[in-house]
């Protein structure tokens, strides 16, 4: 109900919002926010590790992104659990013929992992384009090659 105030011979109401308890209120929220915010524990993420494989893949094919954004790739055949022989030398390919040339070199055998290693001035679009174009291809297995840190 609007406040009635007399002024000289008639009654006016008051048409002003009274901002005193609005700010009283908004003060008792940021003090009780500025007390909890710190007994509140960060969220934890729990990131994937690395470890080593229970079988080590018979072989694997290496696609190498070069500093000129250029392809190649190389199958290697692992020799047991001594060391790995490449089986040709790297054959430069197009973006194009990726995903052709990775089938074909897994001979139907659709777990055959393949593992992408690139440059680190190359723009992470073409690593993302070179993913994409595996994936659409039917290729199950894909990995980024890293090198760790000294």
């Amino acid at each position: 109900m609007p406040a009635l105030v007399s002024r000289g011979r008639g009654r006016r109401t008051i048409n002003e919002i009274n901002m005193v308890p609005f700010i009283d209120v908004m003060l008792v929220l940021l003090i009780i926010f500025m007390v909890t915010a710190p007994l509140i524990a960060p969220s934890v993420i729990d990131l994937p590790s690395v470890g080593k494989a229970n079988k080590t893949p018979d072989s694997v094919i290496r696609i190498v992104v070069n500093k000129d954004e250029s392809l190649a790739m190389s199958v290697t055949q692992l020799a047991g659990k001594t060391g790995a022989a490449p089986s040709a030398s790297p054959a430069a390919l197009a973006l194009t013929d990726v995903a052709k040339a990775v089938l074909k070199a897994q001979n139907g055998v659709a777990a055959t992992p393949v593992v992408i290693s690139a440059d680190r001035s190359v723009k992470y679009e073409i690593v993302v384009k070179l993913m994409d174009t595996l994936q659409r291809a039917g290729v199950q297995r894909v990995g980024l090659s890293v090198q760790l840190a000294p």
